[in-house]
């Protein structure tokens, strides 16, 4: 695999290698939350000075496996649904899914904009279920090229907390509106951290995250289903994806009765699945 040169993504985009550098050096650890080759080929073939993210932990690794899970349960019932990987990014989620037996019929869309994409199809193999789309998440047009009539998987793994909260809405909406009986799920963050990267989160002296204005409570992603205020057409249902234990103070932070603590569950950050 040859190496290219990871200071070619800038602003949100470079996020992808801060993920990619969490997720790939923690399936490096024998004792690893996370199975993942390519991302530890990916991690070996980009040049970029990680150290500025701060030290790797398991965060982004154990949010993987939260979708992956998710999409293989929908897979199990779907085979041949379409994935739509919104601001896939560096993610490796097909291959995992391959390992696992549940890729063989589905159709993956991915979806990123081009200097992300460039690099996927330079580091990562080519396959003909895998549908590259270089476009923004927000430009609709990525939605005339899926072929939802075996289903729908939608995923946002990473991307809606660098969005406006209007745009997250009328994206989800859109999204409801288009592939009625789909799926989709993503994850946010919570008030308080959004609020620290507004002011400027400093990951390292060499590096600032990006500003994130879009935050919600668990409670919030519940809200998005039925007729309340926080309601959004056509989101016919709506759950909390506990994430899975890790080591350490990761494993603490999953055991059940710690998100019965009202201040704990109210600033974690969430997994939400929607149906359609």
């Amino acid at each position: 695999m040859s190496v290219i040169d990871g200071n070619s993504l800038e602003g949100v985009s470079t996020t992808t290698l801060w993920t990619l550098n969490n997720r790939g050096t923690e399936a490096k650890r024998s004792d690893g939350v996370i199975r993942d080759p390519w991302a530890v080929a990916l991690l070996d073939a980009i040049d970029f000075d990680y150290a500025k993210f701060g030290g790797p932990n398991q965060s982004h690794a154990l949010r993987a496996v939260a979708f992956d899970l998710e999409t293989r349960d929908y897979l199990s019932t779907h085979p041949k649904a379409a994935v739509v990987a919104l601001a896939e990014g560096l993610q490796t989620s097909f291959w995992r899914l391959e390992s696992a037996g549940v890729a063989d019929e589905l159709t993956w869309y991915s979806v990123d904009l081009p200097p992300v994409v460039a690099i996927r199809e330079k580091l990562l193999p080519a396959d003909d279920r895998i549908v590259p789309l270089a476009q923004s998440a927000l430009d609709r047009s990525w939605m005339d090229r899926v072929d939802a009539r075996d289903g729908a998987f939608i995923t946002a793994e990473g991307l809606l907390m660098y969005l406006d909260p209007e745009d997250v809405r009328s994206l989800i909406a859109d999204c409801a509106a288009r592939f009625p009986g789909a799926r989709m799920m993503f994850d946010s963050i919570p008030p308080w951290v959004s609020r620290r990267t507004l002011k400027g989160w400093r990951l390292s002296d060499r590096y600032t995250a990006p500003p994130m204005p879009f935050a919600m409570t668990a409670d919030d992603g519940l809200a998005m289903a039925g007729t309340g205020p926080g309601a959004i057409a056509g989101v016919r249902s709506a759950r909390d994806v506990p994430m899975p234990p890790g080591r350490g103070l990761f494993k603490l932070a999953a055991q059940p009765w710690l998100d019965r603590i009202g201040a704990l569950h109210r600033n974690r950050p969430s997994v939400t699945v929607l149906d359609f």
